[in-house]
């Protein structure tokens, strides 16, 4: 690993908020198998061919295990299939990709130059998977308790523990934070309208970037009716940002 790499990866492990025992392990996951093929590096064996994809695998497994830990203690009261809900939620791709996107792994990650031409870095389920590749390579560093922290230090803005609704994730604080990261601008919310008597309103918002409207949604209250519009609005984007590769 030469010099530029490391300096590379020992960034990453500031955002990341863990520092590797052994640092190579980071490059394994952060080094996608078109990469190795690429260069059909010989001298590497069979194992290590694969380290990524099976990094990948734990990560997947830790990951279920420790989400599965944080909605218990989170939701002590809750069903079965309310925690199943979060959990599938909180793990799917596109959650996942936008974990990766805000620890910004994909200036870490090694591709072939056909990934590369074809906007990989871009891709939310490559982006997935080097999110859990890294979270194989911190189990296997330090453990499962290590590696729960930092699922958790990762997920808490996500979890609401004191909320009953199966929509728990803050789509709003989510949307601020992709819009000023790769727009420059601000979310700007409006009321399109509203009706009924005051114990019993509904309300449509839309959401604007640049002038232009990303989404709209509805709710009993503006905060919900926000929240919708949020979402869709993150949809647009990811959509967008997958067009332009």
């Amino acid at each position: 690993m030469d010099e530029q790499r490391r300096a590379s990866l020992k960034e990453l492990e500031s955002r990341l908020g863990y520092h590797f025992q052994d640092i190579g392990r980071l490059d394994k996951a952060l080094t996608h198998k078109s990469y190795i093929y690429q260069f059909n590096n010989a001298q590497l064996n069979s194992s290590e061919k694969v380290a990524n994809e099976v990094l990948e695998f734990l990560g997947d497994a830790v990951l279920n295990l420790a989400v599965t830990h944080l909605l218990l203690q989170a939701f002590p009261e809750a069903e079965e299939g309310l925690l199943s809900h979060k959990r599938s939620h909180l793990v799917k791709q596109s959650s996942l990709s936008f974990l990766s996107r805000q620890l910004r792994l994909e200036h870490s990650l090694l591709l072939g130059k056909g990934e590369l031409q074809s906007g990989g870095r871009k891709k939310s389920s490559i982006l997935a998977n080097t999110y859990e590749a890294v979270l194989g390579a911190i189990y296997l560093d330090s453990g499962f308790e290590r590696t729960r922290e930092i699922i958790q230090r990762h997920l808490m803005p996500f979890l609401q523990a004191g909320s009953d609704s199966p929509r728990f994730s803050d789509y709003k604080s989510l949307l601020q934070e992709v819009a000023q990261r790769n727009q420059g601008a601000a979310p700007q919310y409006q009321v399109l309208e509203e009706y009924g008597p005051d114990h019993d309103k509904m309300f449509r918002i839309s959401v604007a970037l640049h002038g232009e409207v990303k989404g709209t949604g509805w709710g009993k209250s503006k905060k919900e009716a926000e929240q919708e519009a949020a979402q869709k609005a993150l949809a647009v984007l990811e959509e967008q940002n997958l067009n332009s590769k």
